[in-house]
C-alpha cells in the first residue's frame, strides 16, 4: 500500500517560529494558499484520507481531498508543548530554564505540563497501525498530520531507520511511503 503522508498548512503561529502543538489554531492565509498550490500541482488519489483531530490538519485534507471525508485519528494530535505552548525559542531560552534542559536533552526530557516524546511515539505508533488496519485492501491512503506525528511515524516504521529529526517536512510538504506490513520504504517527497 501506498502512503502519503502529509503536513499541514502554515498557520500564524508556524510562520511565527512559535511552538504550536495542541492549540486548534486554523490555517493563515499563507497556508491556504500552500495547500490549494499543492492541490494545483497534482496530488495521487486517495481511497481513504485520515487526518489529526486538529482543525489545521482537516481544513488542509478538505482543501487536497474535497471528494473524500476524512476519518479522524485521535492519536495523530501533534505533542503537548505544555508551558512551552505558543512560545518562542527566545522567549522560552529567556524566560523557562526548563527549556534549555529539554533542548540539552535533544527532545527527549519532560515538557513541563506537556507531553514527552515517548508517549509522542507510542500513540503515534498506535495511530498508524490503527490507520492501515482500517485500510486493508486499499491500495493508496493519506494522512494529513503534523510535524511531530509524521516525525514519530517514520522514526518508527521506516527502513532504513531514520533518527526523528531526520524526518521534518515543511508545512504542506508530502512524503511519498510503501507499507509492507510492517516497514515503511521512503519513496521520495520534501523531507528536509
Amino acid at each position: 500500500m501506498q502512503i502519503l503522508l502529509i503536513r499541514h498548512g502554515a498557520t500564524a503561529s508556524n510562520l511565527k517560529r512559535l511552538y504550536l502543538g495542541r492549540s486548534d489554531e486554523p490555517l493563515c492565509e499563507a497556508g491556504v494558499e500552500q495547500a490549494r498550490a499543492r492541490f494545483a500541482a497534482g496530488l495521487p488519489a486517495a481511497e481513504k484520507v485520515f487526518v489529526s483531530p486538529l482543525f489545521r490538519c482537516r481544513q488542509t485534507a478538505a482543501i487536497l481531498f474535497p471528494d473524500r471525508e476524512p476519518i479522524v485519528i485521535e492519536t495523530f494530535a501533534e505533542i503537548d508543548f505544555g508551558r512551552f505552548e505558543g512560545r518562542s525559542h527566545d522567549e522560552l531560552m529567556r524566560d523557562e530554564p526548563a527549556y534549555a534542559r529539554w533542548l540539552d536533552s535533544r527532545g527527549e526530557g519532560a515538557i513541563p505540563g506537556g507531553e514527552d516524546m515517548a508517549s509522542l511515539r507510542r500513540r503515534c505508533r498506535d495511530g498508524f497501525l490503527d490507520m492501515v488496519a482500517q485500510s486493508l485492501g486499499c491500495a493508496r491512503i493519506a494522512a494529513v498530520a503534523h510535524g511531530g506525528t509524521i516525525m514519530a511515524v517514520l522514526g518508527e516504521f521506516c527502513e532504513p531507520p531514520r533518527a526523528f529529526y531526520d524526518g521534518f517536512v515543511k508545512n504542506c510538504g508530502v512524503v511519498r511511503c510503501a507499507w509492507d506490513g510492517a516497514r515503511l520504504r521512503l519513496e521520495g517527497g520534501d523531507l528536509s
